[in-house]
C-alpha cells in the first residue's frame, strides 16, 4: 500500500502548484457552501453531453440554486476534446444498462469522431459543438444522457461534500487568523 502513495516531496510540489487555484477559490466573495455548491453543479453539467452550452447551463443552474456562478463555470472545462471520448463512453455504457442501445464498440468510434470534430471547432462556435453531439441520434443520445446524469450526480455530490469540507477548514482558519491579528493590533 505505501508504494501507491506519492512521496512526500511530490505531494508538496502538487500542493504548491495548486496553491493559486485554492487562493482564487478562497478569494471568492461567497460562503463555503455557495462555492462548493457551484463546484458541484458545474461538475454535474460538465459530465453531461451538452458541450457548447455547458457554461450557460452552469450559470443558469447556479443562479437558480443561489450558488457561486464563477465556481460553477470552472468544472465545465473538464469536458474537452481530450476527455470527451472517454467520458461519453463511460456514460453511454452506464446508461445502456438502463436503456439498451447500439453496442459500445460502434458508439465509441462515434465518440472519438465527435472529439476529433471538437478539436477543429472554434471555442465559441456553439452551434457546431451542439450539433456534433445531437447528430448521434436518440438511440445513442438518450442512454448517453441517462448515464451522464448518473455519473454527474454522483460526482457532483462528491465534489460538493469534499470541497465544502476543505473550504470550511480554510475559511475557519482565515477567520481565526484575522481575529488573532486584530487582537495583536489592539
Amino acid at each position: 500500500m505505501p508504494e501507491l502513495l506519492l512521496p512526500k516531496k511530490n505531494k508538496r510540489n502538487l500542493l504548491l502548484k495548486l496553491r493559486p487555484v485554492f487562493r482564487w477559490f478562497l478569494s471568492l466573495s461567497s460562503s463555503p457552501r455557495a462555492i462548493a455548491g457551484g463546484l458541484g453543479i458545474g461538475t454535474l453539467i460538465a459530465l453531461t453531453p451538452t458541450e457548447g452550452i455547458q457554461i450557460f447551463l452552469a450559470v443558469i443552474l447556479a443562479t437558480l440554486f443561489k450558488v457561486n456562478r464563477a465556481a460553477a463555470i470552472i468544472p465545465t472545462m473538464v469536458t474537452n476534446p481530450v476527455t470527451v471520448g472517454f467520458t461519453y463512453a463511460c456514460s453511454y455504457w452506464l446508461g445502456s444498462m438502463i436503456l439498451p442501445g447500439p453496442p459500445l464498440a460502434e458508439v465509441s468510434a462515434l465518440f472519438s469522431e465527435i472529439a476529433h470534430t471538437m478539436t477543429h471547432l472554434e471555442y465559441w462556435n456553439i452551434k457546431e459543438q451542439l450539433l456534433a453531439g445531437l447528430n448521434m441520434g436518440k438511440e445513442i443520445y438518450i442512454p448517453l444522457f441517462i448515464g451522464s446524469l448518473e455519473i454527474g450526480a454522483i460526482s457532483g455530490i462528491l465534489v460538493y461534500v469534499i470541497s465544502l469540507k476543505i473550504l470550511s477548514i480554510f475559511f475557519t482558519r482565515r477567520a481565526e487568523k484575522r481575529l488573532l491579528n486584530n487582537r495583536l493590533k489592539a
